[in-house]
């Protein structure tokens, strides 16, 4: 069965194929097919002027139309759309939506921060990780940042806040949103165990790249902080071109390493591992789930 997921972030679209299949165990595994990636950037619109321009309207729409191409060429069978927080503030975001929908079929939910976080959530990475540690999963994007707090095998705490990194690069987070998230963080992630973070988003997964470390080995937070000091040292040119980043990528590296390093110092975290798991992996997994209830509530 082939399966897609559409997440429409505040700094790029993204489109993940998928495909389910059964091991030897009759446990369901997801193979990738294919991730395309496009930097649409609408947080930029949206966090200065409150809405999405008629140039990144039609790029959305371009967009769209390529990616339902894609879906029809791999013969995908079941597609869920979702946009974040940028279409959430956006106010002709239920207009773009509806055209969307019109133009290419594809049916696009804008979902809260609270659903994203549950969605991100979903991958259910901590669950299979060692029992005497709490995880803070912490996803970073343009327009907000979603944390869930998982210990004793169980969800305790999920929240999303409005710092994200085009917010931080457009001066729009207020003293009080940090403020917010550190006593969020304090009240909610006491543990008798020690917490590791699990890190997801484009940017940490970069970074985990740089860092050239073994998949399944953690950052340390230490680390973090020396890339921080070490990008920030040089301008955005030489940024891109010492470092080989992409413009949409070497301008939100820096603010999303401020936010990580800031919620790891308020959960006194010391590690952070990151799968390369994200919202459109969690989508395939909800997906999934939707389709296998259905079947057995048909009874097939």
């Amino acid at each position: 069965m082939k399966l897609a997921a559409i997440d429409i972030g505040s700094n790029a679209a993204r489109l993940l194929i998928a495909e389910a299949v059964e091991n030897e165990k009759g446990d369901t595994e997801f193979n990738k097919l294919n991730l395309v990636r496009v930097p649409l950037r609408l947080g930029f619109d949206v966090f200065e002027t409150g809405a999405i321009s008629a140039y990144k309207t039609n790029m959305i729409m371009q967009t769209m139309q390529a990616y339902s191409h894609l879906l029809k060429a791999y013969e995908v069978s079941y597609v869920k759309a979702v946009a974040t927080s940028a279409m959430r503030d956006a106010a002709n975001g239920p207009a773009i939506i509806q055209q969307v929908k019109q133009e290419t079929g594809i049916d696009i939910s804008i979902i809260s921060g609270s659903q994203e976080a549950s969605f991100i959530y979903e991958n259910h990475i901590a669950e299979n990780l060692d029992r005497e540690h709490s995880y803070l999963y912490i996803d970073v994007g343009g327009g907000s940042t979603e944390l869930t707090f998982f210990s004793d095998n169980r969800l305790k705490y999920k929240e999303s806040f409005n710092v994200g990194t085009i917010r931080l690069l457009k001066n729009q987070v207020e003293e009080s949103q940090w403020q917010e998230m550190k006593e969020g963080l304090k009240q909610n992630t006491r543990s008798i165990w020690p917490i590791t973070a699990i890190g997801s988003g484009g940017n940490i997964n970069k970074v985990f790249s740089l860092s050239k470390k073994k998949d399944g080995k953690p950052l340390s937070a230490e680390l973090l902080r020396d890339y921080y000091k070490e990008l920030s040292s040089v301008s955005l040119a030489e940024r891109m071109r010492l470092y080989k980043l992409r413009e949409d990528r070497a301008d939100v590296i820096l603010p999303a390493l401020q936010i990580y390093i800031n919620i790891m110092r308020w959960a006194n975290i010391d590690e952070i591992y990151v799968p390369k798991i994200g919202l459109a992996d969690g989508l395939i997994q909800i997906l999934y789930n939707e389709i296998s209830s259905k079947a057995w509530a048909a009874g097939e």
